[in-house]
């Protein structure tokens, strides 16, 4: 086995996992096109499609748990705010996979992008919402969270993403969300409805022994480091990360689509 090919799935692993701890987005958008086109392009084995979403899902479930097991040190999650939008997304992303059966990939593709697009734009759009630490003085509109988890729940369900990068631009510009508890929840809801995706994968027969132990590895050193330097960084630059990360994925979808 090519010790170079194990360092490059590592690197992948490490760098997914680190933004993912640090800016509470799961790691997939980061991790699903390098695993994707990176190996190949070193004169690797490329990986299929299936292959590549399947390490993903087992990789953003360990990312998320152990981000979340760090924030939740720090008291940063929102455990009220995790329950009404973790339950909705999970019905909503069962829901969206029914759906996705009946519609063709150009649709689905679209719906990515135009996801995608809506959630770069929100991040651009002014935060009001206090930066307040105290996860007892936040208070959001319960029915509120509860509908916009289903429709991003339906649509990650539909497109076969995890919509944990779409799910903080709503906590921080729609529920007014601090920017840390975000973060920190939205952490914990990505790892709630990551616990279906990874069991599906697994039952699936696209998972790869060893790739997934080597990213899981990965997830296990860099999630906490990430999540432990999102306390110290400012939350601007925090915000700007994430819509920096949502800008590049957008124009990378949109690309593909339009040529």
């Amino acid at each position: 086995m090519d010790i170079t090919w194990i360092l490059t799935i590592f690197v992948i692993g490490f760098l997914g996992s680190f933004i993912s701890g640090m800016v509470g987005i799961g790691g997939s958008i980061i991790n699903y096109p390098m695993l994707l086109f990176i190996p190949p392009a070193l004169g690797f084995a490329a990986f299929s499609a299936q292959e590549v979403s399947a390490i993903s899902a087992v990789q953003v479930f360990f990312a998320s748990l152990m981000g979340m097991l760090v924030f939740r040190k720090g008291g940063l999650i929102h455990k009220q705010l995790v329950a009404y939008m973790g339950i909705s997304i999970i019905i909503g992303s069962f829901l969206g996979s029914f759906v996705s059966n009946s519609l063709p990939s150009a649709v689905i593709n679209m719906v990515y992008a135009v996801l995608a697009l809506i959630a770069a734009i929100m991040m651009f759009l002014p935060k009001k919402g206090s930066d307040a630490q105290d996860v007892s003085k936040v208070k959001f509109n319960k029915p509120l969270a509860v509908i916009l988890a289903l429709i991003i729940g339906i649509v990650s369900g539909i497109v076969g993403a995890a919509g944990a990068f779409i799910t903080v631009p709503v906590m921080l510009v729609v529920l007014k969300i601090p920017t840390r508890i975000a973060i920190a929840s939205s952490l914990a809801i990505t790892f709630i409805s990551s616990i279906g995706s990874t069991t599906g994968k697994l039952m699936g027969g696209h998972m790869l022994l060893i790739p997934s132990i080597v990213l899981v590895s990965a997830s296990l050193i860099a999630s906490p480091i990430g999540a432990k330097l999102s306390k110290k960084i400012n939350t601007k630059m925090l915000q700007w990360i994430l819509a920096l990360l949502i800008t590049a994925t957008v124009v990378k979808i949109w690309i593909s689509i339009l040529f």
